[in-house]
């Protein structure tokens, strides 16, 4: 009988492996060591300190007594201190416009919870038929796309504004004869489609580069098994694309929350956002102006919350769809 041989087992080399390990940590030391210096950390900490300073100074103007901002700088607080929740409570309650800065809260709410759902559900959809979907065009679609980003917004304002008003006439004569245009509300209609419109093609662009980089062989053998696209986009898709999708929805919140210039133009005046009131609290001739501070910090409460709470996802899902072109 001939003798069977057989390949022996490689045995693992503990020592090997520990040398290996200390050689990497070594290297990432002299890595580190070498992409820092004192030098720049100091560089960093004092940009870092002076960028701060602004922001300290208005954070301490809304809580200083409207006489005194008017009279001396903030930084005389550190010898004269003189607090006060007045201009919170009279930001609250009060406004350049028709409504006061609290009911502004709602409407804020209002537009930016559905456009970030509108643009994030919109913009999956099509980033997935760009990157795994063969159709005629697909390449000059994508290009197209593309180059909407560097339009400038300003350029849209004035066609949009005139899209939606022949668009209104045309509804206020068909469904409601006789009813002048002045006299149709049409609520967040107007902001929401043109916050998507501008939203959609840096979304569709960064949506794209993350599942496009998405293995092939898992969507082959999806399809193998019977899978069509509507299967393969929520059953794997959408699970593997969580990071990027948290990331931009976190990016289109803070971006239509903070907008103040769609808001200019669109927005009617029983929809004005916080953005909109907050720009009017210092009054005709700013002489209210330390209102705008409180109101600056109830403003950007709702996205420092959001962004603090899921900035891991921000970071991640950003960096991960910006690393393919």
């Amino acid at each position: 009988m001939a003798a069977v041989e057989t390949a022996a087992t490689p045995k693992f080399d503990r020592s090997a492996a520990r040398k290996v390990a200390r050689e990497t940590r070594r290297n990432e030391a002299q890595a580190q060591k070498r992409l820092t210096s004192p030098v720049a950390t100091v560089i960093a900490i004092l940009i870092a300190f002076l960028w701060t300073i602004p922001t300290l100074g208005l954070l301490i103007t809304s809580f200083r007594p409207g006489a005194d901002s008017a009279s001396t700088g903030w930084w005389t607080v550190f010898t004269n201190p003189d607090f006060t929740l007045g201009n919170y409570q009279e930001a609250l309650t009060s406004g350049g416009t028709a409504l006061t800065l609290g009911q502004s809260f709602l409407n804020s709410l209002a537009i930016t919870i559905p456009v970030t759902v509108f643009v994030i559900s919109i913009a999956a959809l099509g980033a997935y038929a760009f990157a795994w979907m063969d159709f005629k065009g697909r390449g000059f679609l994508f290009v197209a796309i593309f180059a909407l980003q560097i339009v400038p917004i300003q350029m849209a304002l004035v066609p949009l504004l005139s899209l939606f008003s022949r668009g209104l006439e045309i509804a206020g004569v068909g469904i409601f004869p006789g009813l002048e245009l002045r006299e149709i509300d049409h609520s967040f209609a107007t902001m929401w489609i043109a916050h998507v419109m501008f939203g959609l093609p840096l979304s569709i662009f960064l949506l794209h580069n993350f599942m496009a980089e998405i293995p092939s062989d898992v969507i082959e053998a999806a399809r193998v098994d019977g899978a069509g696209h509507g299967q393969i986009f929520f059953r794997i898709i959408l699970p593997l694309s969580m990071p990027i999708l948290a990331s931009f929805a976190i990016f289109e919140f803070v971006w239509v929350w903070n907008d103040l210039l769609v808001a200019t133009i669109f927005a009617p005046t029983s929809s004005l956002p916080m953005t909109q009131t907050l720009n009017s609290l210092s009054g005709s001739w700013g002489d209210r102006w330390y209102l705008v501070s409180a109101g600056a910090f109830l403003v950007l409460v709702v996205p420092m919350i959001v962004f603090l709470a899921l900035q891991r996802f921000f970071v991640r899902g950003l960096m991960a769809g910006a690393t393919k072109g």
